[in-house]
């Protein structure tokens, strides 16, 4: 039977404060990226403006303020406008991590809306007391923790309005077994994401550029992965692709650099990409 773990939040801070003396694993570069990437480029002039809903919940008294300054920095409001994130969506967030954009997305769904945050137990491990921390206090009803390991991920049919992976999805071309991070089957894996979504419905990523025409192993090695390789897979899962901006680009990135150091994470070039899933099957 597939392991499946899904509760309410104000459950969940016995569990978490006992990951933090958890060992550390390659995901946790993605982690890293995910809670610290910069935007190295202003917006260009057909990036989506930012709504007034985007900029309160950057700015939420309750958040974090060094998170706050984060999201600023590298315009994860405008990410979200980007990827058409509404007031009543019910999103997933696969391999969340510590969880900063899931806390984005639950200000932008609002108390009619849903944020579900996925992770499996590297990322969750890592993520460790920050993560703790974030949630500590429960947060709110509509938001979900979901525990799903590698190639055993299960989501329900036609669920979702939204889903979003951040600096996530080179680490579906990951492996490590000794360490816990097993092989994904991306055909499957795509295909439960694809079902679980309505139709209609956006899917976001974000990620580490790598150099155009990078082998796949690069994910592993430097964290980042060739934009024409994510392309590629969406279309084969029959997502259709509606367009790239290039509110993170930063053609001046040395793709030799891991993007998870330190001297590159401020300049790091990413890629924001949007695909739907079709209205209809034959669309």
């Amino acid at each position: 039977m597939k392991k499946q773990i899904l509760r309410q939040f104000v459950a969940l801070t016995a569990t978490m404060l006992c990951l933090e003396g958890c060992t550390g694993l390659d995901p946790e570069a993605s982690i890293r990226m995910a809670d610290g990437a910069t935007a190295a480029s202003r917006p260009s002039s057909s990036a989506i403006a930012q709504p007034a809903a985007s900029d309160a919940s950057l700015k939420n008294p309750h958040r974090n303020p060094p998170a706050r300054t984060d999201e600023e920095r590298r315009l994860a409001a405008a990410v979200l406008d980007y990827f058409g994130i509404e007031s009543g969506m019910t999103v997933l967030d696969l391999y969340t991590g510590a969880g900063r954009y899931s806390e984005l997305l639950y200000y932008r769904v609002g108390p009619s809306g849903r944020v579900v945050m996925h992770n499996n137990t590297p990322y969750l491990s890592l993520a460790g007391t920050e993560f703790a921390a974030r949630y500590r206090a429960g947060m709110t009803p509509n938001v979900e923790e979901l525990v799903m390991e590698n190639d055993e991920l299960e989501l329900p049919d036609q669920k979702f309005d939204a889903v979003v992976m951040i600096m996530a999805y080179h680490d579906v071309y990951y492996a490590d077994e000794k360490a816990g991070w097993t092989r994904i089957d991306r055909t499957d894996f795509l295909g439960e994401v694809y079902e679980a979504m309505k139709p209609g419905a956006v899917l976001g990523i974000v990620d580490n550029a790598a150099a155009p025409a990078s082998a796949a192993k690069t994910s592993g090695t430097l964290h980042r992965i060739d934009p024409q390789l994510i392309r590629r897979d969406m279309l084969a899962a029959g997502f259709v692709f509606e367009g790239e901006s290039d509110i993170l680009r930063n053609p001046k990135d040395d793709y030799t650099r891991a993007a998870f150091d330190e001297a590159a994470r401020a300049g790091a070039d990413r890629v924001v990409m949007r695909f739907r899933k079709p209205l209809a099957e034959d669309d």
